[in-house]
């Protein structure tokens, strides 16, 4: 039974935690096993060489730990870096600001890159950066690939040309947890030395795994990197990986088990359909914003973001009442507006293992709470210019043909 019942399905359009699918709600339901035992090593054994292809990479070393993002924002960090290490950092929002704030936690010395909330990395300022710094004092280069508060997608690999071009030796290290197996996200081919992700976000999973992927440079880094830690220390992960036994602490069961099931789904899918499926959700959901008459929280079309769209709502409206509304009255719901968009926007999720016509259902509940309070909207502009889109670009289902 629900906490607080409500009758159907709720209709969860948050940019994470985002929906299950039954696949891994079903796998996840066992008892627990003994994690020293064979069967769980093999098990885990498969599963790190899978998570490799999420990223993209053929040379990362990948970590499942049993965190949320912000636990592995913390082991991209420790691992690689000193107390007192110069780091360029980009504030474009909610999230990239608390990695910030976790990044002078810690210690470092941050070089804080800001841009107006709805744009993305100024990555001019970067390239002015990285002309200016002859010694390398910077030693590692902090970006959020996909600003959930504000659906904004920064451009990779510009950043890795810009490194290139200076001959600049710093670490690129990348938040990608509404990204990853979303977007296009490419580790090797961008030069990403550590990326991360979780497990609510386009895995479709519960919360509580976080994925960190270290390249060879990274782990190089790491044997120098001063940094307390012990939790999150990738040396105890890679004195268990020697040993064939790869945990070296307790791993959660149902969530290794969940995770083969997620992967399972995308690998059948096929990760680049899963990526295109994402782009025409996006789209769908822009198209339908522009039918409703109301505006992108993104600035630039560059920017716009395929996993979450920030809508900005007229001054006389506060967005938090459509967030209310929509869970009180139709069991939806969306995303608040968060810290200097609260009030001014709401945040449609689109990401995960989500189709078509769920969407849909989400932009019909959309329109009928803007009417409720009291936006002009015609029912079911958005939804007709969304489904018009979407009936000319959906593809038949692979599995099915």
């Amino acid at each position: 039974m629900d906490y607080m019942y409500g009758p159907g399905r709720n209709h969860l359009f948050v940019p994470g935690p985002v929906n299950i699918p039954e696949p891994v709600i079903r796998a996840m339901n066992r008892n627990n096993e003994d994690y020293r035992s064979p069967a769980i090593p093999a098990l885990t054994k498969t599963l790190l060489e899978d998570v490799k292809k999420i990223f993209k990479t053929t040379t990362g070393t990948p970590f499942i730990i049993p965190t949320t993002g912000t636990g592995a924002w913390e082991s991209a960090l420790t691992n690689t870096l000193s107390p007192g290490d110069r780091i360029v950092s980009f504030l474009i929002g909610q999230f990239s600001l608390l990695w910030i704030d976790q990044q002078q936690r810690l210690g470092f010395n941050v070089d804080v890159v800001e841009s107006e909330w709805g744009h993305g990395a100024n990555l001019d300022v970067l390239a002015s950066k990285l002309a200016s710094d002859r010694y390398h004092s910077i030693k590692a280069i902090c970006i959020v690939h996909n600003e959930t508060a504000t659906g904004v997608t920064n451009n990779l690999a510009t950043v890795r040309k810009l490194l290139d071009d200076y001959n600049h030796p710093a670490l690129f290290l990348v938040d990608g947890v509404s990204s990853i197996c979303a977007l296009d996200f490419r580790m090797d081919e961008w030069g990403i030395d550590v990326a991360l992700t979780g497990s609510q976000k386009a895995l479709s999973m519960p919360t509580g795994m976080g994925f960190v992927c270290a390249s060879p440079k990274a782990l190089e880094a790491a044997k120098s990197a001063k940094s307390v830690r012990v939790f999150f220390d990738w040396n105890d992960y890679l004195k268990f990986y020697k040993m064939g036994t790869y945990w070296p602490y307790t791993p959660s069961i149902q969530l290794l088990y969940g995770l083969r099931a997620a992967l399972d789904l995308i690998f059948e899918e096929g990760l680049d359909n899963v990526i295109e499926r994402h782009a025409r959700l996006g789209k769908a959901t822009r198209l339908a914003i522009e039918a409703w008459g109301l505006k992108n929280c993104t600035q630039k079309e560059e920017w716009y973001s395929d996993t979450v769209t920030a809508v900005l709502v007229p001054p006389y409206i506060d967005s938090s009442e459509i967030v209310k509304r929509g869970w009180k009255r139709y069991n939806l719901s969306l995303g608040l507006g968060l810290n200097k968009v609260a009030g001014k926007v709401f945040r449609i999720g689109h990401l995960g293992n989500l189709n078509e016509l769920q969407l849909l259902g989400c932009l019909a509940g959309v329109e009928m709470v803007l009417r409720d309070v009291g936006y002009p909207v015609k029912l079911g502009s958005g939804v007709s210019a969304a489904a018009a889109y979407l009936s000319n670009t959906t593809p038949l289902i692979t599995s099915r043909i």
